[in-house]
């Protein structure tokens, strides 16, 4: 598996978007702290469709890479 391959279902990818999104905009509207910028992490992971952890530890949610 290379390290850039798709590994992140629609689903996962879907609900990093959404959970990205909303921490973002919680600390923009300082709702929450400054921590809820580590929302741009899933948000980014899941417009890319590939996460960095999961090409470490040999982890695939996309249907396709477990082939």
């Amino acid at each position: 598996m290379s390290f850039l391959s798709r590994n992140i279902s629609p689903l996962d990818r879907t609900l990093r978007v959404s959970g990205g999104v909303l921490l973002v905009v919680l600390a923009a509207t300082e709702i929450i702290g400054r921590w809820g910028y580590i929302g741009v992490v899933p948000l980014l992971t899941g417009v890319i469709g590939t996460c960095p952890l999961y090409s470490l530890f040999g982890f695939s949610t996309c249907p396709r890479a477990r082939r």
